[in-house]
């Protein structure tokens, strides 16, 4: 992990085409804008992980009924 120290209206860029860019700082909240293409989903960690498991439960299911059809 690379850690960085920004202060308020810093910013960094991501492979050319990202920049995220501190916003604001109050107490231990830090508000962040992030400019990204809009082909790069930008999600938080907690959303982007609840998707990923309803990806892995939607496949499995769907695993389970394409295996009910072919032994029918």
């Amino acid at each position: 992990m690379l850690a960085l120290t920004r202060k308020k209206n810093e910013a960094l860029i991501i492979n050319n085409n990202i920049e995220i860019t501190i916003l604001d700082i109050r107490g231990d909240q830090v508000k962040i804008g992030i400019t990204a293409p809009k082909e790069i989903p930008v999600y938080r960690k907690e959303v982007y992980i609840q998707i990923q498991e309803e990806n892995k439960e939607a496949l499995n299911t769907q695993g389970i009924d394409a295996l009910k059809k072919l032994l029918k």
